[in-house]
């Protein structure tokens, strides 16, 4: 299937819907044009809409545990064959390409890059940075035990460990560099609101990573910590649930992404309990989830760009298109298509996918109709989806490509 063109197909081409039903010519795993053309295979997608493949900014494969030190120091075996049971279902579900901000790891990468099972474009960040007691940290208060670094996160403190770590983890493969700025929701010692390592250290870890040609992520919830993280070069903000209008404006002026996670929130509020999350953890789950909405729309209000993430853990990475819907009710689904495929393929810094034009990697999903009339055809497992990726059927739940190899 060297030549495909998909016919009359009501397109979002990652910036906005086309305003009348288009073709669009797959030629070897590239997109070669988009308009009026029939070339190669054809196949009728009309009242079908086509948008680029999903990009989830805020994946986690090696999470297979809600929380505590089983994601950290189980078997790495174990984390990597879960893992790869994760980013398969992703795949299904439409996401092309998904960024690991806190595991992943070469062997990964590579098992993934040698096609030993179907997986989303994958980079990572192996394990994120945390100071100790910070949000990173797994342990609780009373256990009188040591803990350096696992599978999702690393205890490294002061500028001299900083960037030592930095330097490794680049030596290693990692895309960018993950580090914890305030409280979390799982993590048992440290509130939501306190902003985490100094500004010295912060400015440690962004100039390494800068010289490199690369970024810094940051977990980050309060206003103060969001100060904390883009004042010293942080590039994008993931979670940010307590952002104000004030901090969206100085986020703006300082070119940072946000990467919402609503996904997670909603996830722990109706499960949490049930699998055993921690007291202390559904209480600052329920203040995150209050406010999550509200900081898209501060975000979107002051011309920050938004991505999309989902931040799932354990058994929870079934709500991954719960997220899509939670955000879509913030902003208009334009937005949230944007955020989810050329926002997040510019922080990501590959702008060969996320968007539909000559040229482009021919990553796709195909939805039964049209998700501004119900948006149900995008966030449905139920509702059929064709999923392709550089060129290549993945998943095919519509049945459009039958007869088309």
């Amino acid at each position: 299937m060297s030549t495909l063109t998909l016919c009359n197909a009501t397109v979002f081409d990652g910036e906005r819907f086309l305003d009348e039903p288009a073709n669009i010519t797959l030629v070897d795993g590239t997109i070669t044009a988009v308009g009026a053309q029939h070339e190669g295979i054809l196949v009728d997608a009309a009242g079908r809409t086509v948008l680029p493949g999903l990009i989830d900014a805020h994946f986690h494969a090696y999470a297979v545990a809600l929380q505590g030190l089983g994601n950290e120091l189980g078997p790495l075996s174990y984390s990597a064959l879960a893992g790869s049971h994760r980013l398969a279902a992703a795949l299904r579900r439409g996401f092309t390409t998904v960024r690991d901000v806190a595991g992943g790891d070469l062997g990964l990468a590579r098992a993934i890059e040698e096609k030993l099972f179907d997986s989303p474009r994958y980079y990572f960040t192996g394990p994120a940075f945390s100071q100790t007691g910070g949000h990173g940290d797994p342990r609780e208060a009373h256990l009188d035990t040591c803990f350096s670094h696992g599978h999702m996160c690393q205890i490294v403190d002061g500028p001299d460990n900083l960037r030592v770590a930095v330097r490794n983890a680049f030596r290693t493969g990692a895309h960018a560099i993950k580090i914890m700025t305030s409280g979390g929701v799982i993590s048992l010692t440290d509130p939501l609101e306190i902003p985490q390592y100094s500004p010295e250290e912060i400015r440690i870890i962004t100039s390494e990573a800068a010289r490199r040609g690369s970024y810094v992520c940051a977990h980050a919830y309060s206003v103060p910590a969001i100060r904390h993280s883009v004042e010293n070069g942080v590039r994008s903000i993931e979670h940010g649930n307590l952002l104000d209008a004030d901090t969206a404006k100085l986020m703006a002026q300082h070119d940072a992404f946000l990467v919402p996670t609503l996904a997670a929130y909603a996830a722990m509020d109706a499960r949490g309990e049930e699998l055993g999350l921690a007291a202390v953890s559904q209480e600052k789950n329920r203040i995150a989830l209050q406010r999550g909405q509200q900081a898209v729309r501060h975000a979107l209000d002051a011309g920050v760009k938004v991505g999309f993430g989902s931040d799932l853990m354990g058994e929870l990475g079934d709500e991954q298109l719960n997220g899509l819907a939670l955000q879509a009710a913030a902003c208009s689904v334009e937005d949230l298509l944007r955020s989810a495929t050329s926002v997040n393929a510019q922080l990501i810094g590959n702008e060969s996918i996320g968007s539909l034009a000559a040229g482009k990697t021919a990553d796709l999903l195909v939805l039964d109709g049209d998700p501004r009339q119900d948006v149900d055809f995008l966030v449905s497992e139920a509702k059929g989806r064709t999923v392709i990726q550089a060129g290549a059927p993945v998943f095919d739940s519509l049945g459009l490509l039958e007869g088309a190899k």
